[in-house]
């Protein structure tokens, strides 16, 4: 049976219906194929950036001291440690009110009292026997992190306390101490100290 022209026509319109519908089908592919493959580079790139926030935090968190000072010797030092970090040394800058030179304890990492005992009782002569107060202190410990020997400071405030004696005069003694701030300097320190030295 011949197809008449109209027949013929309605096949080719039909036959280019489907060749379009196939095109839109293949493109639609391509698009879904291509935001798949875009979704899993995003979803790997956001993977490794919180991976490499987290090393950072990490890394960062163990190159920072967090000191404890501990009484011993009835508060006539503090013993300094820090839970994730052996200390292998430390210095303490005291405002030059009270001391003229920068502490290197020679064996254990202390805060002492000798080194500020004369002129802290000095400063808070003429009161009560029984005082109590802050002194501040920039404090750097050197500690050993992983193969690498890492340095830290902070301002810490050194809680003190004077007792009365019998026969000797007063007494001076440490009771703990407290992170200020990190980083300082010796001008800092002396800028606390001029402005919270106690009254005497």
């Amino acid at each position: 049976m011949t197809e008449t022209r109209e027949e013929r026509k309605e096949a080719a319109a039909t036959r280019r219906r489907w060749v379009t519908l196939a095109e839109v089908v293949a493109v639609a592919g391509v698009l879904i194929a291509a935001l798949s493959l875009w979704q899993g580079w995003s979803e790997q790139r956001a993977d490794e950036a919180e991976k490499a926030a987290t090393i950072q935090a990490e890394a960062k968190a163990r190159s920072r001291a967090d000191l404890v000072a501990t009484p011993r010797d009835d508060g006539r030092e503090l013993l300094l440690s820090d839970r994730g970090h052996e200390i292998s040394d430390a210095v303490i800058t005291w405002p030059r009110a009270l001391a003229s030179e920068v502490v290197h304890p020679p064996a254990d990492p202390v805060v002492a009292v000798r080194p500020i005992e004369k002129a802290l009782l000095k400063v808070t002569d003429g009161g009560a026997d029984d005082r109590s107060g802050r002194v501040p202190a920039v404090i750097t410990v050197t500690f050993i992190d992983g193969d690498a020997r890492r340095t830290a400071t902070g301002i810490y405030d050194v809680v003190w306390r004077t007792e009365g004696r019998l026969l000797q005069g007063r007494s001076l003694r440490f009771e703990s101490m407290r992170l200020r701030e990190r980083g300082g300097s010796q001008a800092q320190v002396d800028a606390i100290w001029a402005r919270e030295k106690p009254a005497s």
